[in-house]
Parts: structure tokens; sequence; C-alpha cells
């Protein structure tokens, strides 16, 4: 196995996660992201997980790709761009060790992910305590506190309510009304209206059971096209704020701000593993 010192693995390329790439990206560190076979993001526009279904994602500047082993993934990294693998299972570790690994899946649990991954571990988001299964925590739940930095203890618990925007929560985010396969009949960056069809979901019976709108306002996200899914599942996201249209294709505040917290961890820990000391400097005031 392979130790690397900069490269850094990042579970997950959904729109949170994906703003955690970039972030380290733009500060010189290696990223390999590691997505499942299916990946569900939401807000696909801003997610690298596409690369996934496309074979390449660009996001602001930054482009990944679809890589199928680590000397492809190495290419690509000596390109400038960033590696996408589908590797649910870390099995990658078995021929490298990276610098750190950030699990940013925010499946609100952990799926998986141990301190002995890495010497430094981060876990974003509920389902992670600091000291115990990952060595940092860093919070996503808006407000206050979002984006800061946990080395005891857990972040907040799941409230699966959405974050309050321009007065609406709950109702911003879709779930599927019944198991089968989503057929779109809007796209996102589309204005929207309040019990609008927007798309319906192919039931395995042949019925097809529309979505629609729960609000007025800007489709912000909505899953991939023919996917399939299960009652309940998360498909579309709504911003009532209809002139917020580019933000459909940028990272957000939400994902930039943990963001901060995840290059926060990775430099604080850094220093503790280097046995960094700081020195005062010494002025010369005659």
């Amino acid at each position: 196995m392979k130790s690397c010192d900069k490269l850094i693995i990042v579970r997950g390329g959904g729109d949170i996660a994906t703003g955690t790439i970039y972030k380290l990206w733009k500060c010189g560190f290696s990223v390999l992201v590691l997505e499942t076979l299916t990946p569900s993001s939401i807000r696909r526009f801003v997610s690298l997980s596409e690369a996934v279904y496309d074979g390449a994602a660009k996001v602001e500047d930054l482009t990944a790709r679809r890589v199928r082993s680590l000397d492809q993934a190495w290419e690509v990294i000596q390109e400038g761009d960033v590696p996408v693998m589908v590797d649910p299972d870390c099995k990658i570790l078995n021929e490298v060790r990276p610098y750190a690994l950030v699990d940013a899946i925010l499946a609100k649990k952990n799926l998986g992910t141990t301190r002995d991954m890495s010497d430094i571990t981060i876990g974003l988001g509920p389902g992670f305590t600091a000291g115990m299964d990952v060595d940092l925590c860093v919070e996503t739940m808006r407000g206050n506190d979002l984006g800061r930095v946990i080395e005891h203890g857990s972040p907040l618990a799941n409230t699966n309510t959405p974050g309050v925007i321009a007065g609406y929560g709950k109702e911003r985010v879709i779930h599927s009304p019944a198991a089968g396969v989503l057929l779109a009949s809007h796209k996102i960056g589309d204005i929207v209206k309040k019990d609008e069809e927007i798309a319906v979901i192919a039931a395995p019976d042949g019925e097809c059971v529309p979505v629609k709108a729960t609000l007025s306002g800007l489709l912000r996200g909505m899953i991939r096209d023919n996917y399939p899914v299960t009652k309940g599942f998360k498909i579309c996201d709504i911003d009532p704020r209809k002139s917020e249209y580019e933000n459909c294709f940028r990272i957000s505040d939400k994902a930039r701000c943990v963001a901060g917290g995840v290059l926060e961890g990775i430099l604080y820990l850094g220093r503790r593993l280097n046995g960094a000391v700081i020195q005062e400097e010494k002025y010369d005031l005659s």
C-alpha cells in the first residue's frame, strides 16, 4: 500500500461534498472522490457525482472525470482535474493511504468510515462522533454553528426539516409519492407554480403518479431523469426566490461554509501530526 502526503479522499460527490472538494482542490490538495454506482444527487448541476453517469462533470472551473483505477486517478490529478471512482466500500484503501479522508456522504449515519482509514478523518453532519469513529466532525445544520469544527462529540441530530429560505422550510423539498421511475416534465432552472405537475412517477403496475410543485419558485434541483425511486425518496428542491437562477449552477453558501470547516480541520490536525510549534515573532521596538 502506497502512502501519499497530499492525497485527500472524499466519500461522496453530492452538492455539499462538491463544495468541500472544490475548496481542497483550490488550495492545492490532490483529491480523489469515491461514489456509488447510482448517485442520487438532487442539485445535479453542482454535484461532481454526475461524472459517474456522464464520464465527466464540471462545476464552476473544476472538472471531474470518472476513472476505474488508481493509475488513472493519478493521471487525472496530474492533468489538474479531480478523479471520481465508483468505490462505495473504499476498497482503494488497499492500494493507497491518503493524507486525509472526509466522509461527505451526508447519509445522516456512518456508512463505514473509521479512524484507521487515514491519519486524519473527518465526518460531515449527524451520524459521527469526533474522537470515536472520526477525528473531527463538521456541523452541517444551518445556523450560527454551520461549518463549525467539532473536536469532541457530534453534530446536531437530523431534524428531517430543510433549512428555511424566504419563509419556507419543509415545503421546499419534494419526496416521491410512489415507487417507480421518475419521468421529468421540467428541468433544473425552470420557474414552476404551486400544484403544477413537474414530473410523474411511472409505477411498476403502469400507473403514472403525478409529482406536483409544493410552492411557486425556481426548480433548483431534481433527481436524474429515469431514476428508480422508492416512495418517500427525495426527488426535487424548489427555491421560492425566483431571482436565484444563477445559483442553480454555483456552489451554495452552505457548501462553501462546510468546506471551510473541513479545510480548517485538515490544517489543524495536520499541524498536530507534523509537530508544528508556533513561535512568537520578535520585534525590535527600540
